[in-house]
């Protein structure tokens, strides 16, 4: 556990009832494949990533993503690809489809 105690809810799965709702439990393994989802507040899947146990998952773009799910809900604007805090967001609209190049160029990302 991290010091302090982990600011968000986790869960273990001994059964597997849970890797098997969501597809990721091995069964010949008897184990669940490394997953993680984002949920959001009403219980909607925002995000999923699914590797095999040789890869490990990146801490860093699940608190990106994160982020950017929650700056989403709090304005309603969108992210771009590789999006992080303080970078430009797009304001979603009919004028916007089909012309994000006008908008927004990859080296805003970065």
């Amino acid at each position: 556990m991290v010091p302090g105690g982990v600011p968000f809810p986790m869960i273990s799965d001994a059964s597997g009832l849970i890797g098997q709702a969501y597809g990721v439990f091995e069964p010949a393994a008897g184990v669940d494949i490394r997953g993680r989802f984002i949920i959001d507040p009403d219980f909607n899947i925002r995000a999923m990533e699914v590797l095999t146990p040789e890869v490990g998952r990146s801490v860093t773009e699940l608190i990106r993503q994160i982020k950017a799910f929650q700056h989403v809900r709090a304005t309603g604007e969108v992210m771009p690809a590789g999006w992080t805090p303080g970078k430009p967001t797009l304001k979603p609209g009919p004028d916007l489809a089909g012309n994000v190049w006008k908008e927004w160029k990859p080296e805003m990302a970065f």
